[in-house]
């Protein structure tokens, strides 16, 4: 296949690129400076523009671009970029793949279970409502901007990715090193749901999803989600660490502003439309997914 990847340098948009290469497809990645490479493509989504003629067939498309909520302090300013980045970004591409004469078969688009905002112990699945805090708000319209796409007839999937469990980047790039030390513990009270899932099985889900007949939000999470103490209590017993010193939701408020309250937040969520479209995860589990991010 011939796949347009927006965000292609990003912690899972990086390595999806390298698999579907090396599994022989033909991806062309949107760079917003002069092309360097083969398969490059000149964007600049701010300003809305992205010629469809340099696009050539298109197969399919995946957008992750944005920029990161975690990057920044959560200034005013900086909200408006986490946002504007999206926003524009998925407009840009939606509307160059609808003007194709030939359009893809499907978009898989980026979007998060920031979506579902901070909703303590509720069972959630793709049918249940938005949040109303700054990145519920954000998703919404990050998935509402790929409207172009749908109204074209293309198969759009939005990817509600959960926390994703790597030895690098990602929240659990920054745990792991804390746990590693001794230092891990419970995040604010602990007892705040987290909704996970393997790097490995976030690109195994984005691969099937690019043939498979679904449309509309898929929850990228594992059928396993947890507290939040528990998992780094399993991360620590994992690595023979204690993991006793509670981080109080106040440091963490001191610490990282506005983002605090994403890590805090509490979303327990089942990957409904993702286990009924067929897929099965290689690591189902948090103790199958805490030894795979150590060895990896």
């Amino acid at each position: 296949m011939r796949i347009v990847a927006a965000g292609a340098s990003g912690m899972i948009g990086a390595p999806l690129v390298r698999w579907w290469r090396s599994a022989g497809h033909d991806v062309v990645t949107l760079v917003r400076r002069a092309p360097t490479a083969p398969g490059e493509v000149r964007w600049d989504p701010a300003s809305g523009r992205l010629d469809p003629a340099l696009l050539g067939r298109v197969d399919a498309a995946v957008n992750l671009a944005g920029a990161g909520v975690g990057d920044h302090r959560w200034t005013e300013s900086y909200k408006r970029t986490v946002v504007e980045s999206r926003t524009s970004s998925t407009a840009t591409l939606a509307r160059a793949l609808a003007a194709l004469d030939d359009p893809p078969r499907v978009l898989l688009q980026g979007s998060a279970i920031g979506y579902y905002g901070d909703r303590g112990g509720e069972p959630l699945d793709e049918s249940s409502t938005a949040g109303d805090e700054f990145l519920a708000r954000c998703c919404v319209a990050w998935e509402a901007a790929a409207a172009p796409a749908r109204a074209a007839g293309i198969r759009t999937v939005s990817l509600r990715t959960g926390l994703v469990m790597a030895s690098s980047g990602g929240a659990f790039g920054q745990v792991l090193p804390l746990v590693r030390l001794g230092l891990g513990g419970p995040l604010g009270s602990g007892r705040d749901w987290w909704s996970w899932i393997t790097l490995e099985d976030e690109l195994r889900a984005i691969d099937h999803l690019l043939h498979a007949d679904v449309s509309g939000p898929v929850n990228l999470v594992a059928p396993d989600p947890r507290p939040s103490g528990e998992i780094i209590k399993e991360l620590a017993a994992a690595l023979h660490r204690p993991a006793v010193l509670p981080v109080p939701a106040l440091a963490l408020r001191a610490a990282l502003g506005g983002f605090a309250e994403e890590v805090l937040a509490s979303r327990r969520l089942a990957p409904t439309a993702l286990l009924g479209s067929g897929f099965r995860f290689s690591h189902p589990d948090l103790a199958s997914a805490v030894r795979w991010t150590l060895a990896h």
